[in-house]
């Protein structure tokens, strides 16, 4: 608790960013105090539930699927979700909604092709079903490979976010953000695991739920809950005009590269290690699905409230000129000149809406964003070196509850250390490229081995483990040789590939190697995984077998 008081000490005497200059927000002060206080009783509460190596990961399987959904809505709806799609739309207008549509496309995939079978073919992580009839060694160090360098990536941009947000919010040292962010992610994830991690997601997505509903109410409100006089004073006001109302240069300036983007964010969902490890955390594959419903009803709704936010900022802001740097004639430009920056939008619109108190309750909301989304991160990285690395690769099954729980918290602090030096060196660098990596390697590599190795008889260790790794190359090799590293990173004066987004090679690529290289494997191994086949299928389809929910 003393490094809890130390950071609660460090926010207290300082004036939190109100949106306009030389104005104090102490109601964001106190309701991250709030926030912080409330989640320490949570882990305090879980801490004393967890046990075993099962409470650690999954909460014992006694989540409900109502929970889960707000759980899963919680851990996949980051800052970037809300932030930088409001942004987006207020820049682009409905060109800025493709991220959105996206995201939310990923999820059919997940309830049809996914969800059902992992709940019932899993214990901890997906790599459970990868190996479940392959070869543990192999499977295990890519699933590892693969899920840590997407959870780093991911790490690095929450971190980064977190810090920048924070400074903005609060005025503190971005070092001193991103530690306060690092620690309390460390202490939820450490002593609470899983459980404490969800409640802490499904607390975040109540509040970010309530805040963007407000957010929205109120905007149409300014438009007597006419979205037709909003959306025309946004044309009449953006600098675009009419064409924000219809596709822009995100689809027509390379339909290749938007292609791409859109192949990752689809199926890139299917295999991110930390969405798919909440479906552990229901008792069957029943509730599994309706976490899914769930989750994509709440994302859905959400993303709906982004639309409404990002041009009521355009048809809003406009009216405040203290949220914009003037030029030196005195006029105002309202994509160049917003105070913070477009990813300020949302933040700019609730103090103008809703005054000190709605911005106040949104830089609380923002926060808990973050550290949500780094808990649940830092857990699935977590199980990758201490379940798939450690118990089942080193210790290859010898190991035991106690040494399981006693790696897994080693590795929450070291994750959680390496999360805060990695946001501190990263804090200048163009981090916008590691999400949309971390979706690409999530589909190259995660996603075609765990469809096809549950799905189709024929796949092998050998093809599934030399798909995956082809996958997980050409994906990291295509974005750093692209325009967002090699030249905005590494200063080149040109990039070596077209595009940034390499989904439309790397997808296809794994899934054509997992197939060649299976159908070409003739050993005896191969003749037994495909024999194991229907042991699968049948557990798969009906959950025989499958573990159950730890009393609670």
């Amino acid at each position: 608790m003393a490094v809890l008081a130390a950071a609660l000490a460090a926010l207290l005497p300082l004036p939190a960013f109100a949106a306009t200059k030389g104005q104090a927000n102490t109601s964001a002060i106190v309701m991250f105090l709030v926030f912080i206080v409330g989640t320490m009783f949570i882990t305090w509460w879980a801490a004393k539930r967890t046990k075993t190596t099962s409470d650690f990961y999954t909460a014992g399987g006694g989540i409900t699927g109502f929970q889960n959904g707000l759980a899963i809505a919680g851990d996949y709806l980051s800052a970037a979700s809300f932030l930088g799609i409001a942004g987006m739309v207020y820049v682009s207008g409905f060109d800025g909604m493709i991220y959105a549509i996206g995201f939310l496309f990923g999820w059919p995939v997940v309830m049809f092709l996914i969800a059902e079978r992992l709940r019932n073919l899993g214990r901890y992580n997906f790599a459970d079903v990868t190996s479940y009839r392959l070869s543990e060694t192999p499977l295990r160090v890519l699933a590892a490979s693969a899920s840590l360098l997407v959870i780093a990536l991911y790490l690095i941009a929450q971190m980064v976010g977190a810090g920048k947000l924070i400074v903005l919010l609060f005025g503190i040292r971005y070092e001193l953000a991103v530690s306060i962010v690092g620690v309390l992610m460390i202490m939820y994830v450490a002593f609470g695991g899983m459980t404490a991690t969800t409640w802490v997601q499904i607390i975040k997505a109540v509040l970010m739920l309530i805040g963007a509903t407000l957010m929205a109410f109120l905007v149409l409100k300014a438009f007597s809950f006419n979205p037709d006089a909003m959306l025309a004073e946004a044309v009449r006001i953006h600098p675009n005009g009419l064409a924000i109302m219809a596709p822009g240069s995100q689809v027509s300036a390379n339909p290749l590269n938007a292609l791409s983007l859109g192949l990752a964010l689809a199926f890139g969902t299917a295999g991110l290690p930390h969405i798919l490890m909440r479906f552990f955390t229901v008792p069957n594959a029943k509730e599994a699905r309706r976490s899914v419903i769930y989750a994509s009803s709440f994302i859905g709704y959400f993303y709906l409230l982004t639309f409404i936010i990002g041009f009521g900022g355009i048809a809003l802001l406009y009216q405040h000129p203290e949220y914009f740097t003037a030029n030196p004639d005195g006029s105002i430009d309202i994509i160049n000149g917003l105070v913070g920056g477009t990813n300020m939008v949302a933040v700019h619109l609730a103090n103008a809406v809703g005054g000190s108190l709605l911005l106040g309750f949104l830089a609380a909301v923002t926060f808990a964003t973050i550290v949500a989304v780094v808990a649940g991160l830092t857990l699935a990285g977590a199980a990758a070196i201490s379940h798939d690395l450690y118990a089942n690769v080193f210790a290859r099954g010898r190991a035991t509850e106690k040494q399981q729980m006693k790696i897994s918290r080693i590795s929450t602090v070291t994750l959680g250390v390496i999360a805060i030096l990695l946001g501190i060196v990263f804090e200048n660098q163009n981090v916008a490229f590691m999400v949309g990596l971390a979706f690409a390697i999530a589909a190259s590599a995660n996603f075609p081995v765990l469809v096809l190795s549950i799905a189709w008889r024929g796949c092998t260790t050998m093809g599934a483990t030399i798909g995956g790794f082809i996958g997980l190359v050409v994906a990291t090799a295509w974005v750093t040789l692209s325009k967002t590293v090699w030249v905005d990173v590494f200063h080149f004066a040109e990039p070596i590939v077209p595009f940034p987004n390499p989904g439309i090679l790397s997808i296809p690529l794994a899934f054509i190697a997992i197939w060649l290289f299976s159908v070409l494997d003739r050993s005896p191994r191969a003749d037994r995984e495909r024999a194991a086949f229907d042991a699968l299928r049948v557990r798969s389809e009906t959950g025989i077998g499958a573990s159950s929910a730890s009393d609670h």
